[in-house]
């Protein structure tokens, strides 16, 4: 008899997060039940909805209510319609992220067979460094990193550190391990000669302890052509803040959508599930946004946990949430951007109905 009980945080968020957030947490609950785990669902204030509540987008409540979790669901934010001074503070995510030290943002990019693909056999995984970098609010103590000495003048700080660096490459080569042991770093240091030199020299020091795992090495505008080029060929990509974003996005985009691009964000202890799109406030509402990015997403968080916690009931919640998602598809079942015709709720039920089915057997 399972006495072990998970709790997790919902956070709906913005835009299309309370539509696709519910949708990922009916599917998880499901695998979740056909699985044999027990879960409890822990909604928690967050985004625009916050900021009408609680007088800011994340509450106090909500940052001690999630130290007390195993995990949690983030839903998008659309933080540039935040009135000020919100609007110019650190979003929701980067807000979480920074205060919960999630250092690894772990981006897988897969190909569905059914969907839109650009590269039909695309099936790779982009680690970003997810603390420093150039992506100037999330490397410094107070502040965002960004400042204006004249009005005609914005300057932007650049960091990178040899222990940032080893952590997350670490991550990087321990899931290369994992699959097909091949890593790709990517830097600039042909012109970044300081900063992103100094990334790729700690990622080829660190390879020195994966004598199995093949490594090279890329420039950043070189390796966007690869990946259009040839996806297929790439295993795990490691890089920094910046341009982790960039080449994730592209990354999900040749593997069919972004709408399918899940994430998560994780410390040495605890992991955010969180899309690696936007909320698409164009579409909010009108129960036709994509959930397959959110819904892996939380997949994602269940095969981590299942890791840390060495629980196999966990990988199996996220080995059926994950086969549901494209036993659907497979089927024609998707939705608009994916060349399907099904709302946000039909293609949820489509996958309820296809983990149950296999949960049975």
């Amino acid at each position: 008899m399972r006495s072990t009980t998970y709790r997790l945080g919902v956070l709906e968020g913005d835009g299309i997060g309370p539509e696709i957030v519910p949708s990922s947490v009916e599917i998880a609950a499901a695998a979740a039940q056909a699985a044999g785990v027990s879960v409890d669902w822990v909604p928690l204030p967050l985004g625009a909805t916050a900021i009408d509540s609680h007088g800011t987008p994340v509450p106090d409540e909500t940052r001690e209510a999630l130290t007390g979790l195993d995990g949690w669901y983030l839903g998008p934010h659309d933080s540039v319609s935040y009135p000020e001074p919100h609007k110019s503070a650190l979003n929701p995510s980067g807000t979480l992220r920074k205060h919960f030290k999630l250092f690894a943002n772990i981006r897988p990019a897969k190909s569905f067979p059914g969907a839109k693909a650009v590269c039909d056999s695309a099936d790779l995984v982009t680690v970003r460094e997810n603390t420093e970098g150039f992506y100037a609010d999330r490397n410094t103590f107070a502040g965002t990193g960004e400042f204006m000495p004249t009005p005609d003048t914005a300057i932007m700080m650049g960091i990178v550190t040899r222990a940032a660096t080893e952590r997350v490459a670490r991550v990087a080569f321990d899931l290369a391990r994992s699959r097909r042991k091949k890593l790709t770093i990517v830097h600039k240091a042909n012109v970044l000669k300081l900063t992103t030199g100094l990334f790729r020299t700690v990622c080829q020091e660190v390879a020195q302890d994966y004598p199995d795992v093949v490594v090279d090495d890329f420039h950043i505008d070189a390796m966007t052509v690869h990946l259009v080029r040839r996806a297929q060929d790439f295993d795990v990509i490691v890089t920094e803040n910046m341009f982790g974003d960039i080449l994730s996005d592209l990354a999900g985009e040749i593997s069919g959508s972004l709408g399918t691009a899940p994430s998560i964000n994780a410390s040495a202890t605890t992991a955010m599930a969180q899309a690696s799109h936007g909320s698409a406030p164009d579409i909010a509402g009108q129960n036709i946004a994509n959930p397959v990015a959110m819904i892996l997403s939380g997949a994602m968080l269940f095969e981590w946990l299942a890791a840390k916690r060495g629980d196999e009931a966990l990988a199996a919640t996220a080995k059926l949430i994950e086969a549901g998602v494209a036993d659907a598809i497979a089927a024609g079942i998707s939705t608009r951007d994916l060349g399907g015709t099904a709302s946000t709720t039909e293609f949820t039920a489509a996958v309820v109905k296809a983990v149950t089915a296999a949960g049975r057997h």
